[in-house]
């Protein structure tokens, strides 16, 4: 079809109406357009009901469609499967398949892509298209399920490789085997995050990073200047000094206008250059103005 032509085969049989088995089929070659298929059915029908009606007896064979006159004639006549050359082959032994050699063969086969699908929705309370995107490519799925295994946290896992991994797969039109960096390099990264030991932000620097250094993560997050500050000597002086630079702020947070945390969070940002803990800045600030 793709180089613009059309070669067809049909195979017709007929059966009287009451009868349960059909009648003898013959083949049809040499049909090249929709035309030719449609007259050369419509034919033979007509042909085979004639020659039953008539007392006849339709012929195992294969006919050839005559454009010319707009008949089928005979190409050849297959009556026994031995016209066929269908004969047993001396040098292919029968198999025979045991139940014993089911379950082997079973239990070499690879988890399909929709069982996968299901045991990562339920073992890793993963959503539906989640679990889709993962499990479309089994060495995609295969890569997650290293790094899950490596960082101990499945949906800190999932979402790098659904986010940043699938994003440069997409941008370099690679494949998952082609990818330069390893689950392990991956999964120490996911840890720092989970840690606290860098933010968001820094993560996606650090994967940049990554991408083109054989460093592991957390050099690299040190060599950017990226590590998050959790000292609480060093934050505490900072979130006083915020506290009393936005009395106005603090005010309203105390009447109740909680959304104001991260006025104040931001400004621990700000003022360390991004690098104070969120999290600790939250607790101290949350401890200072509840006293």
């Amino acid at each position: 079809m793709e180089e613009g032509s059309l070669r067809c085969d049909a195979n017709v049989s007929v059966r009287p109406r009451g009868r349960e088995k059909f009648g003898t089929r013959t083949e049809l070659k040499n049909m090249n357009s929709f035309r030719n298929v449609e007259k050369a059915i419509e034919f033979e029908i007509y042909r085979q009901i004639e020659l039953i009606e008539s007392g006849g007896e339709v012929v195992q064979q294969t006919r050839l469609w005559d454009t010319t006159k707009n008949q089928t004639r005979v190409m050849r006549s297959k009556e026994e499967a031995h016209d066929y050359r269908y004969f047993p082959e001396p040098d292919l032994p029968p198999i025979i398949v045991t139940n014993e050699l089911l379950e082997e063969v079973k239990a070499e086969l690879p988890e399909l892509a929709d069982v996968r699908q299901k045991r990562f929705m339920s073992e890793y309370n993963m959503s539906e298209i989640d679990a889709i995107t993962l499990t479309e490519n089994r060495y995609l799925a295969d890569y997650f399920e290293e790094v899950a295994t490596h960082t101990g946290n499945a949906k800190s896992a999932s979402n790098i490789v659904l986010s940043e991994v699938l994003r440069v797969l997409n941008e370099q039109s690679i494949n998952i085997g082609e990818f330069s960096i390893t689950p392990e390099r991956i999964a120490a990264l996911v840890k720092l995050k989970d840690e606290d030991k860098i933010n968001s932000s820094a993560m996606q620097k650090v994967f940049n990073a990554m991408l083109d250094n054989e460093k592991d993560s957390e050099e690299l997050a040190k060599e950017l200047n990226l590590i998050q500050v959790s000292d609480s000597g060093f934050l505490e002086p900072l979130v006083d000094e915020i506290i009393a630079n936005n009395p106005d702020e603090v005010q309203k947070f105390k009447e109740g206008k909680k959304q104001l945390m991260g006025f104040f969070v931001g400004q621990a940002m700000k003022a360390s250059k991004g690098k104070a803990n969120p999290k600790l800045v939250t607790e101290m600030v949350t401890k200072k103005l509840q006293d």
